[in-house]
């Protein structure tokens, strides 16, 4: 059966449609803890300053990362108001985008067919459609960066002629220049270290002729350049902290606490691409080997070795999070595709078989998880939880044998469209699993005790404990006691924005008028012994909520 088969694009259709329909209902969940709170508070407090050029968490400098996701989501905020949806929207515009930039560079480089495949195998990689629905700045980096890689694919594409090339250049130029304002340099190193090192493993630079350097330099610093130029006018201390501690230092050492072994990466890669792990090394070397046979420019090989620098790269690094490796998904997003699309639907149907095993372990975890709580408060959370896990793992576990059954009977498309599925609907599950842990993970219920209660001249102060989101909920900043962490540049710069000693904080509780204070469960007593007198609106094991009386 064909891709212009009547049950083929109605299979495709109502895997779209059940896509958006999945992805507009979790725009709308609660911020968690601390990115989604930190980067959404940020681009809250850009469009109410109207500083653009500045960040600022907490009302305090904050320059770890540059501004075009602040810019985004700002605008966002701007126009739809201070709500999640808003602050989820650009991350997901973002991974929309690099869906289709990627499933659209496979049917040009390829077939419709193969795009089509490429599109499936990002949609049933579990690991990118969860990113999609998270407020860090991961995939919008992820989308500059295949945005440059695809234009760099398509610009020497065969039969590209020089005014093509050109443009398709200019493209990508332009795009490696967004991926900066994304996240930093990373945006640049990604694109020119696989490049050089595809050149090295070719033994052939004359791709390296062909990169019009000078319109594509010109356009990039056009582009990059004029922020940098601005905050760093603005904000003398901004190059030091950004270029080298931010890049070099926080690569070369484990200052961040992020430290994790070498092969941290790799459970992580093949569990974020969960149905198709067993088919991987067979997909790298289809490609590697189709690659092989023709006379253009090697995509494929190009999108591996995209993948090894990504990987190789971040392992390399002291400091590490999960989400790093989140721009390798689209280049082997184009390496399995082609596979799924060309390789023998029973040989497909064997690297599946071990899903349905898979999903029932994952099942089995999320059955005993609320006994591993700590405390009665988190077990009840994921006793919540727990009928939402349960319901994505039977999802994996039922689209899982149709799947295997649907390739074994050589149905290659309704096969990769009920994987496809599946995942989808997983993913569904286990972020409506993870709303359930709000009132741990999310400051709304803190700020909807404290709402009721406020008024403009209402003192807020965050004691040796900082919740990323309450400040989004409530739309206003608090002042920070003995609380240091990822403030510490800013507040050099701006030291009156902090109290440094629970002493002064004493002062400024018993000066007149209405104050709240949020802090950790075992400061209540010890600032009660003080003389303090303070009334509890809310407590949790996490947190304390006080109101001077």
């Amino acid at each position: 059966m064909n891709l212009h088969s009547g049950l083929i694009r109605a299979a495709l259709i109502v895997l779209a449609t059940v896509m958006v329909a999945i992805g507009l209902d979790n725009l709308g969940r609660p911020l968690a803890n601390p990115d989604e709170g930190r980067y959404s508070e940020i681009s809250r407090e850009m469009a109410a300053s109207g500083d653009w050029i500045t960040p600022r968490l907490n009302g305090i400098k904050y320059f770890e990362k540059p501004p075009l996701q602040y810019w985004a989501s700002a605008a966002a905020l701007e126009a739809f108001g201070d709500n999640e949806i808003a602050a989820r929207l650009y991350v997901a515009f973002a991974g929309l985008a690099t869906l289709a930039i990627t499933a659209l560079t496979a049917a040009r480089l390829a077939s419709p067919a193969i795009g089509v495949a490429t599109a499936l195998a990002l949609v049933s990689s579990p690991y990118f459609m969860a990113l999609g629905g998270i407020v860090t700045l991961d995939m919008g980096l992820t989308l500059w960066t295949t945005a440059t890689m695809c234009a760099f694919l398509l610009a020497h594409a065969p039969g590209t002629d020089d005014g093509a090339r050109r443009r398709w250049m200019l493209a990508a130029w332009a795009a490696m220049a967004l991926a900066v304002l994304s996240k930093g340099l990373v945006g640049l190193v990604i694109p020119a270290a696989a490049l050089g090192l595809h050149c090295l493993v070719r033994r052939d630079f004359t791709a390296l002729g062909r990169m019009e350097w000078g319109y594509g330099l010109t356009l990039f610093f056009a582009i990059a350049a004029p922020w940098f130029i601005a905050v760093s006018y603005a904000n003398p201390e901004f190059p030091e902290f950004f270029f080298i501690h931010e890049h070099f230092t926080r690569f070369t050492s484990t200052e961040h606490r992020r430290t994790e072994p070498a092969w941290y990466f790799v459970p992580i890669l093949l569990a974020g691409i969960l149905p198709w792990m067993v088919a991987l090394p067979a997909a790298v070397s289809h490609a590697w080997r189709v690659d092989g046979l023709g006379r253009g420019f090697p995509a494929l090989r190009f999108a591996i070795l995209w993948v090894v620098f990504v990987v190789a790269f971040f392992s390399a690094s002291g400091s590490k999070l999960p989400t790093y490796i989140l721009p390798a998904f689209p280049a082997l997003g184009l390496v399995l595709g082609r596979y799924l699309a060309e390789a023998p639907p029973r040989r497909l149907a064997a690297c599946l078989a071990p899903l349905p095993f898979i999903a029932a372990a994952l099942g089995w975890l999320a059955w005993r998880a609320p006994g591993n709580a700590r405390e009665a408060w988190t077990r009840a959370l994921y006793e919540d939880a727990m009928g939402w896990a349960l319901g994505g793992a039977g999802a994996l576990f039922a689209t899982g044998i149709v799947g295997v059954v649907l390739l074994a009977r050589g149905r290659r498309w309704l096969g990769l469209c009920a994987v496809a599925l599946g995942v989808t609907i997983a993913i569904d599950c286990l972020e409506h699993a993870y709303e359930r842990f709000a009132p741990r993970q999310s400051g709304a219920i803190v700020a909807a005790a404290m709402r009721p209660l406020l008024t403009p001249d209402t003192r807020l102060y965050a004691v040796e404990i900082y919740d990323q989101t309450l400040p989004f909920y409530l739309g206003r900043t608090l002042r920070l006691v003995r609380y240091v962490d990822e403030f510490e540049t800013g507040l050099k710069s701006e030291p009156a924005r902090a109290i440094e000693s629970l002493e002064a904080f004493a002062e400024e509780w018993g000066r007149p008028g209405d104050a709240m204070a949020i802090m950790q469960p075992g400061l209540l007593e010890n600032l009660r012994a003080r003389g303090l007198a303070m009334q509890v609106l809310h407590q949790d094991p996490r947190r304390i909520l006080v109101r001077k009386p």
